[in-house]
């Protein structure tokens, strides 16, 4: 794990985060199973990271498995949540806290702390980026693999769901949500941690990302827009 950034004065510090679990309900004893976060500095990744797997204490529904990839034979040794909830709080420290439906993270983490007597996350620290898809892309799918393919993002690795592997991803498709910025322009590679500038800077124009449409998403959209009252794309 690295240590957070100070953020340099006019920086801005925030972390995006994944979570994988035993399932989908944490109120019915539903495990935070893998923990990982990025640090983003002015909404750029910087080298910074932190990733936990965790014991569930219970079993991993061979359906869940499926999806992450993850057994409880993986698990053995690991560190109960308990263990590694200080570790997480003080990385995350008191940045905004970016997720995709972050609603679920947000609540398995809230359960996980509650069981050891610490407070929730504050939701006025929340960003959800499934939010942010959903107003620039309605009645579009907005998974990250959608979003990912949208935006021409490479998801050649993703055979399973990861959490440090989506955090990474995630990451990509939150600067193209919030307009594709080259924050590098005002970022040098200092000792703030920050990726080097010309991993971000653009020698001419920037190039755009052309977005391939098939019918089934087109006719989701048309029927999307038949429910809106006097829709000023029908006109």
């Amino acid at each position: 794990m690295s240590q957070p950034t100070a953020p340099s004065s006019g920086a801005e510090r925030s972390v995006l985060f994944d979570t994988e679990t035993t399932g989908l309900d944490p109120l019915t004893g539903d495990r935070v199973i893998e923990f990982a976060a990025i640090e983003l500095i002015n909404d750029l990744p910087t080298d910074r990271h932190f990733h936990r797997l965790i014991h569930p204490e219970r079993d991993i529904p061979p359906e869940a498995s499926r999806v992450h990839g993850i057994l409880i034979a993986d698990l053995e040794g690991k560190p109960l949540f308990a263990a590694v909830a200080q570790d997480i709080l003080d990385f995350i420290g008191d940045a905004k806290l970016i997720a995709h439906n972050a609603n679920f993270d947000f609540g398995f983490m809230d359960a996980e702390f509650a069981r050891i007597g610490l407070p929730k996350l504050d939701r006025g620290r929340m960003i959800d980026t499934l939010a942010l898809a959903k107003l620039r892309f309605p009645g579009m799918p907005n998974s990250l693999d959608a979003l990912c393919r949208r935006f021409d993002i490479d998801l050649s690795a993703r055979t399973t769901h990861n959490a440090l592997l989506d955090c990474k991803l995630l990451a990509e498709v939150y600067v193209e949500l919030t307009g594709g910025r080259q924050r590098g322009l005002g970022l040098a590679d200092d000792d703030q941690g920050a990726m080097p500038v010309t991993q971000y800077r653009l020698a001419g124009p920037r190039t755009p990302h052309p977005i391939t449409v098939d019918e089934a998403t087109i006719a989701a959209h048309t029927a999307f827009v038949a429910r809106l009252k006097d829709p000023i794309w029908a006109a």
